[in-house]
C-alpha cells in the first residue's frame, strides 16, 4: 500500500481536498479494494491535518460507499468493483469536461480540442 502525498491549496476547504485526494487514491488502486485504510490518526499525521478534519473527509467517503467501517477493526475500501468503476468513470468525465472548458476559454472548439489530444 502506498503512502499518499497530500497537497493542499488555500482556495477550498481542506476536508474537500482530502475527500478528492483519498477518492483518487482509492480508485487508482493506491488503496486496493478490500484493503484496510490507515487509522484516522495515521492519515491525519500523513496529511498534517487535525484528526477531526480527516474524520469528516472519511465520513463523506463512507456516505459515498467508497469505504466502510468494521466495528473495532477500522475502515476498509469497498470491495464493490462496479462502485469503484462508477466513481472512476465520473472522475474521468469531470477531467475531460474541465479540459474542454479550459480549451473553450482560450477560443478552441471541442473539435479542435480533440485534434490536440490526438497529436
Amino acid at each position: 500500500m502506498q503512502v499518499i502525498q497530500f497537497k493542499f491549496d488555500n482556495e477550498r476547504p481542506i476536508y474537500l481536498q482530502l475527500v478528492e485526494q483519498l477518492r483518487i487514491a482509492i480508485v487508482s488502486g493506491a488503496y486496493p479494494a478490500g484493503s484496510r485504510l490507515p487509522s484516522v490518526r495515521e492519515l491525519a499525521v500523513m496529511a498534517k491535518v487535525n484528526p477531526n478534519t480527516m474524520q469528516k473527509a472519511l465520513a463523506e467517503l463512507e456516505s459515498d460507499q467508497l469505504i466502510f467501517t468494521e466495528r473495532t477493526n477500522g475502515k476498509y475500501v469497498t470491495k464493490d468493483q462496479r462502485r469503484l468503476e462508477k466513481i472512476k468513470s465520473g472522475l474521468a468525465k469531470e477531467l475531460v469536461q474541465n479540459y474542454f472548458d479550459a480549451m473553450a476559454k482560450i477560443g478552441i472548439t471541442r473539435a479542435e480540442s480533440i485534434k490536440y489530444l490526438q497529436k
